[in-house]
């Protein structure tokens, strides 16, 4: 009798299970990170709450965070990854090595110049986008202190994006996505054990954040530089501005920090006008890190996973390959981040009182930072379609649309934030960027979509309409859970917000699988799977 024949390998089907568990390991080190992130801001409310020296540090720390998303998270993957996971394809590991060591060399030249000319300039910075701080006394002059000590940062975390490129451009994906967790680490001990010695010794307490961000910047490098050497990196204080390569590189990350500047531009253009309003740049920094919680889990995973994956599909000039991954990447995106905005806002004052109602943290804080993160979770989706959707342009060597989608997602911001601002206060703020993120991201598949001849987008938009039905009674079920707990656990301490919290979020999860299951969306029981898996222990 002759043997059935096996059936062919399905390439949508490898993409899926190379793209679901990369982004489930690289989510397991980066959940540890944003877990202590979370514990990091909840020090740092304890200590500093909403008052003027969170408000110095929140604007001194601006300039270099703002710079440090860039380089982290925007022009170093976009550009940087793609060329070198083509170098590395084409021309082998000696030569990629040399062109990192050549992009290292030229991030310590760029952003030693940056620091200093920061240093220099500290004072007429901090007045120029923090002036209304000059009348509290003391406090514009405590932004241009931290802001000196704040700036070196940059190129300790410029340098640690660029190991981080590396090494994911080699698909080792969980120790570069660990690294954040040892600056969250370095921080918190710093914060703690030197606020007591900082305050006896007459030197301002806000101090000991500072040295915990330098600290925790230093802490990544050396986290990631052992994998990297044994990998067979040796550096080479080597710089040719005509190599092909780095022209490559260089000639992408210029227009690739513009491209990827919208969110943190608009980040900084919320500070400026948020400077206006006491405690105003400290409640929209916090309820900022908590939206961005589920988009660094969530989005940077799949993100991190998918992008040396798109840039070997576009050195090959496979579309259909990319179409695939593309395809995949957005629908388990949206599968995660769209429960997480509905979650998020509709869970927005338990989840603040219970993260952060501790120390001088009051109740009149709570609700700045609550309202802040309502609006801001608006724009999760739009924050998670972006980390996907523009790396793939700089995958096949298109820089200048992502400068063009980004110049007008930071003008259609600063009308936005003007116009809702005056309406709002700082609640409009947040609004104002959370439409233009969506807007930003949207743009970007449109333009994605018609340079690719297509994004498979029935499928999306199928996916689309049932994980937000899914969702919607999701938010139902977590809402009205979180109301009956609150009816029996009414008091404002810890264990009280905790219950109504976990309860609701616990009531809206089996809501949300029993919603999955009946309509039957794939993207959940491929996620769920992948998370459980990579909840147990495993090597690299």
């Amino acid at each position: 009798m002759a043997e059935t024949p096996k059936p062919a390998p399905n390439p949508a089907e490898g993409t899926r299970s190379t793209l679901t568990r990369s982004a489930g390991l690289i989510g397991v080190a980066t959940l540890a990170s944003r877990v202590l992130g979370l514990v990091r801001d909840v020090v740092q409310a304890a200590l500093f709450a909403t008052g003027p020296a969170n408000d110095a540090f929140v604007v001194a720390t601006r300039i270099p965070t703002l710079l440090r998303d860039l380089f982290a998270e925007g022009a170093m993957s976009a550009a940087f990854v793609p060329t070198f996971t083509r170098c590395l394809t084409r021309d082998g590991k000696a030569a990629a090595w040399r062109l990192g060591s050549q992009v290292l060399n030229a991030l310590l030249l760029v952003t030693g110049v940056i620091v200093i000319l920061g240093i220099l300039f500290a004072r007429p910075l901090a007045t120029a986008y923090a002036g209304d701080f000059s009348k509290v006394p003391g406090k514009l002059e405590l932004t241009v202190l931290l802001t000196r000590l704040n700036m070196p940062f940059l190129t300790l975390v410029a340098v640690a994006a660029a190991f981080m490129g590396m090494l994911n451009a080699l698909r080792r994906f969980f120790v570069p996505a660990l690294a954040p967790a040892m600056y969250n680490v370095v921080f918190i001990v710093s914060a703690i054990g030197l606020y007591p010695l900082f305050a006896r010794i007459g030197v301002p307490p806000v101090m000991c954040l500072a040295v915990g961000m330098l600290g925790g910047g230093l802490a990544q490098v050396l986290t990631q530089w052992p994998m990297l050497r044994r990998e067979g990196y040796h550096h080479a204080w080597t710089l040719n501005f005509r190599d092909a390569s780095l022209h490559e590189v260089l000639v992408l990350m210029g227009p690739g920090t513009i491209g990827g500047a919208a969110a943190q531009i608009n980040v900084f253009v919320n500070t400026v006008l948020a400077t206006s309003e006491a405690g105003a740049p400290s409640a929209l920094n916090y309820a900022f890190r908590l939206m961005y919680l589920p988009v660094g889990i969530f989005a940077v995973s799949v993100a991190t996973a998918a992008i040396p994956e798109l840039a070997t599909h576009a050195a090959r000039q496979s579309h259909d390959s990319m179409r695939r991954t593309l395809s995949w990447a957005l629908r388990l995106m949206l599968m995660l981040s769209v429960p997480a905005t509905v979650g998020l806002m509709v869970l927005a004052s338990p989840i603040v009182a219970m993260i952060y109602e501790h120390g001088t943290f009051k109740v009149q804080d709570e609700v700045m930072v609550a309202s802040s993160l309502f609006f801001y979770a608006i724009g999760i989706v739009g924050y998670s379609i972006v980390k996907i959707a523009l790396p793939s342009f700089y995958s096949l060597r298109d820089a200048r649309t992502p400068v063009i989608v980004s110049v007008v997602a930071i003008v259609t911001n600063v009308a936005l934030n003007l116009w809702l601002h005056a309406l709002l206060g700082y609640r409009g703020l947040a609004l104002g960027t959370a439409l233009s993120a969506t807007a930003n991201a949207g743009l970007l598949l449109f333009l994605l979509s018609r340079r690719l001849e297509g994004l498979d987008g029935a499928r999306v938009l199928q996916s689309l309409g049932k994980i937000v039905a899914a969702s919607a009674i999701m938010g139902v079920a977590a809402y009205f859970t979180e109301s009956w707990l609150h009816d029996q656990f009414g008091a404002r301490t810890t264990v009280a917000h905790a219950i109504r919290v976990f309860g609701g979020i616990a009531a809206g999860l089996a809501t949300l699988a029993a919603a999955a299951w009946a309509l039957r969306i794939d993207e959940f029981s491929q996620a769920m799977q992948r998370v459980i898996g990579r909840l147990r222990p495993r090597s690299e």
